[in-house]
């Protein structure tokens, strides 16, 4: 999983270096309409997504039929849910006049973001199948699916983006239409392993498309409030951003060359936080809560070994990471480079409470602590969106301070998740439905000596 996020991390940098190439309102442009696009198809994604979680609880109880009905369920509600996702299209034009964008800079960010938009269903799809494989630790086919994914859209971004072998130069449009043909790419191998897969070519298939209400409502009672949990998340880290893009071109372009390697560092330690996920729901679905407290503490010992290399190269390669993007937009020097610089230093403090959070976070959703995750994610989200409001907008301060202000917040939301799952209420809840026997303990043993605190 930490591939797979890492190839997706690759796709977005290149993306964002190519249209860095044809001007730092590109790059800008890309990383406000892409965020904004993620922000409105999060609240789905993060619903269906929680496939992951039930499809790993069903297997570890040794229930297969289940797994696929979860899978089933999943489609039917992604369906569902697509036309809702066109609808919401002409909003985001708006918010971005409402946050004081540029009239140029809105062009190209509602032009990239709209057409995001029409490939959301796709996300939805992903997420369901993608979900299916995690919950029963095939994460092979999804690291697989993804890389191929990458190498059809890294050649098509160049392609559309610049215009050759005969395609149009359509600039920003064209890194758009290039993500949707990687997601495409990554659903149709994930669809071609899916019905490949043994349990679909078994007696356990038998009803597998049929819409089961109680399966249907499990998923939307436990993978809402995780779903609401993202949107608002990236809904006020979004306000954040558009902000901060306020400011000016040269802090957001500063903006959106830091956090393009702050993903290098953050995305694929989301693919260990969704793994943690899995590995928690099997422990948890076969009756083994220790295992699954072991399991968590070993990811956090992966991401920490991966965070405290990334806090190095943020540290010792500031310089050379920022001239990677101004040397074709800004030249060597100016304020751009300064203020890059710094907040890519000052990024590599909070490194590991980002990891923190992202590994106990997915290890609470594995267990069904998903309404309280939602409630203290959500909480500490928004109070700093709103500080950021009167920081940026009220009391105008200096970019640095505010940045400065967002690394504590990380820091803050890093030691809630510890104190959360160091209560211990996960360990008791239910998720999956009660009648379910264990007729063959699928969920593997976890061997470590990890203990907690």
């Amino acid at each position: 999983m930490i591939v797979s996020h890492a190839s997706e991390t690759m796709m977005m940098f290149i993306d964002r270096l190519f249209l860095s190439w044809i001007g730092p309102d590109h790059i800008s442009a890309a990383m406000s309409g892409g965020l904004s696009a993620f922000v409105f198809t999060s609240l789905f994604a993060g619903t269906v997504g929680y496939t992951n979680a039930l499809v790993a609880q069903y297997y570890g109880a040794g229930r297969p039929d289940r797994c696929v009905q979860i899978v089933s369920q999943g489609f039917f509600m992604s369906v569902l849910f697509a036309p809702i996702l066109l609808l919401l299209i002409p909003l985001v034009e708006t918010m971005f006049h409402w946050v004081g964008h540029t009239p140029g800079q809105i062009v190209l960010e509602y032009s990239y973001f709209r057409i995001l938009m029409y490939g959301a269903s796709l996300v939805l799809l992903r997420q369901t199948f993608v979900g299916f494989f995690l919950g029963i630790g095939h994460t092979r086919i999804v690291m697989i699916a993804n890389i191929v994914g990458m190498a059809v859209n890294l050649p098509l971004n160049y392609l559309l983006i610049f215009g050759a072998l005969g395609f149009p130069a359509m600039g920003i449009e064209g890194a758009a239409l290039g993500t949707i043909g990687g997601s495409m790419t990554i659903l149709v191998v994930l669809l071609i392993a899916y019905f490949r897969h043994s349990f679909l070519r078994t007696r356990v298939a038998q009803g597998a498309w049929k819409l089961r209400t109680d399966l249907f409502r499990r998923l939307f009672r436990f993978g809402f409030p995780s779903g609401v949990e993202v949107f608002l998340n990236v809904f006020a880290f979004n306000a954040f951003i558009q902000l901060f893009h306020s400011m000016g071109s040269e802090v957001a372009a500063a903006v959106t060359i830091t956090f393009n390697y702050d993903m290098v560092a953050f995305i694929p330690m989301l693919g260990l936080g969704i793994a943690v996920t899995a590995m928690v729901g099997q422990q948890m679905g076969a009756g083994r809560p220790d295992d699954a407290k072991r399991a968590t503490i070993l990811a956090l010992r992966v991401g920490y070994t991966y965070a405290a290399v990334m806090m190095i190269v943020f540290l010792a390669g500031a310089p050379a990471l920022v001239r990677v993007f101004t040397s074709a937009t800004v030249g060597d020097g100016g304020r751009l480079l300064t203020l890059a610089e710094t907040m890519i230093r000052l990024a590599a403090l909070y490194t590991l409470a980002d990891i923190t959070q992202l590994v106990f976070a997915g290890a609470l959703r594995g267990a069904g602590d998903t309404r309280a995750v939602m409630f203290l994610s959500v909480g500490i989200h928004w109070i700093m969106g709103v500080a950021s409001f009167v920081f940026i907008r009220v009391l105008r301060l200096d970019p640095l301070v505010v940045w400065g202000f967002f690394i504590g917040f990380v820091l803050t939301l890093g030691l809630v998740m510890i104190i959360r799952f160091g209560s211990g209420k996960w360990r008791n809840l239910a998720v999956i439905d009660t009648e379910t026997a264990m007729v063959e303990n699928h969920a593997p043993d976890i061997v470590t000596d990890g203990q907690w605190m």
